[in-house]
């Protein structure tokens, strides 16, 4: 059984090479789709035997989708580059290698932000399908979210380990991202009919919060998982914000 493992980037010469290292020992090829990075990316990447594509930047599902084309074989692993196989994933994935059994494997995604593994904040257990034959799914969802949907009647399986995500190295970057994917998600909310009303921008960011901090035990993971409950709250707000003045310029 061969596994392409499939990875797009732009500008991740700090998380490319132990991406690649982590996925070298249990794939058959790794692609590598690059939006015309201006950094080390595709020195870095070449050097580790990747298979290095430039292909400007469509949009996280369309350039996922088109990426997956890319690879030789049907099998995917798909990565994104700050993140890394532990150890029990990587021996799970290989057990797979042996013996595929189902259409598709999902597994926990375990985040590290600014320094800290969180636990909580509705952030672990992050289940994420990442393994699968590209014959039963494609990408869907709406940017910047995007998830693999596989076929109706498709078999999925739990495998064990986490995928390692080193997210944010510090709060200004999150904010940062943050306040680019609001960007996103309003152009998309507004591309598909969506609304919002004074109500919605009041109700929407303090449930975020409300949801991440308290049900969903953020108060465990102290400082940051406060920070990270705010910083989600302030996307959500942003995002109706920006979808109300869309349609308020849109109608003026």
């Amino acid at each position: 059984m061969e596994i392409s493992c499939v990875i797009i980037t732009k500008n991740e010469e700090k998380n490319i090479e132990k991406c690649i290292r982590s996925v070298l020992p249990v794939v058959n090829e790794v692609v590598v789709i690059d939006s015309l990075s201006t950094d080390r990316t595709k020195e870095i990447c070449t050097g580790l035997g990747a298979r290095f594509i430039e292909h400007e930047w469509e949009g996280m599902i369309e350039q996922k989708n088109w990426a997956v084309k890319q690879a030789k074989y049907p099998y995917i692993l798909s990565m994104d580059a700050d993140e890394v196989l532990s150890d029990r994933l990587a021996a799970s994935i290989m057990e797979v290698k042996k013996n595929w059994t189902h259409d598709g494997y999902y597994f926990n995604r375990l985040t590290n932000y600014c320094g800290k593994w969180i636990k909580h904040c509705g952030w672990y257990p992050d289940k994420k399908l990442r393994l699968w034959d590209r014959r039963k799914g494609k990408f869907t969802g709406f940017n910047p979210h995007d998830r693999y949907q596989m076929e109706e009647g498709a078999t999925l399986k739990y495998l064990k380990g986490d995928l390692l995500h080193y997210s944010y190295r510090d709060i200004n970057q999150h904010i940062n991202q943050a306040n680019h994917f609001a960007d996103v998600g309003a152009k998309t909310a507004f591309i598909n009919g969506k609304n919002s009303n004074i109500f919605l921008i009041l109700f929407k960011p303090t449930w975020k919060f409300f949801k991440d901090y308290i049900l969903k035990l953020g108060f465990l993971d102290g400082y940051y998982g406060l920070v990270i409950s705010i910083i989600s709250a302030q996307a959500t707000f942003l995002k109706y914000i920006r979808l109300k003045e869309k349609y308020n310029s849109d109608t003026a």
